[in-house]
């Protein structure tokens, strides 16, 4: 199948195509356009949109679209440690950040990975290794900067 969503990936953009990709969908394939033209390329590619104002797939409410895959493919309270990374992620990619600890450490990789501006078409075939340890670098580089520019 096809998903789309938007360019630049972050927090829920990085997420819900690994939950995809592991408890969804074995060969997904992952579209990444500017905002204002993932309805219209959904269409034309029959693709199915997430994280996306006004879709199934998006955030409603406090729920992140993370959440919204786990209720849409019936994987809540399937597994403990897939229920405790929902927590992270919905803590990481919404105004609660501190809904759990590791909510904001996952913030701070997934923001450390978007200000590398590494291509969202190159980044997730890579594993998720290779993002959590780009993601620390740029958000360390940026905290550094940030440290040394107010000294």
């Amino acid at each position: 199948m096809k998903w789309i969503t938007r360019e630049r990936a972050k927090v829920d953009r990085i997420a819900c195509p690994w939950l995809i990709s592991r408890f969804i969908d074995p060969q997904p394939e992952f579209l990444y356009v500017p905002a204002d033209q993932v309805l219209a390329e959904a269409a034309t590619q029959e693709a199915i949109p997430y994280d996306i104002p006004n879709v199934e797939l998006g955030h409603k409410g406090p729920l992140c679209s993370f959440d919204a895959l786990l209720a849409k493919y019936a994987l809540q309270g399937t597994d403990s440690a897939l229920d405790r990374l929902a927590l992270i992620v919905r803590g990481a990619d919404t105004a609660d950040k501190d809904l759990i600890p590791e909510s904001r450490g996952l913030d701070a990789i997934a923001g450390g990975f978007q200000r590398m501006d590494i291509s969202d078409h190159h980044e997730p075939a890579r594993g998720q290794g290779a993002m959590r340890h780009r993601g620390r670098v740029g958000w360390s580089a940026t905290r550094d900067m940030r440290r040394h520019a107010c000294a």
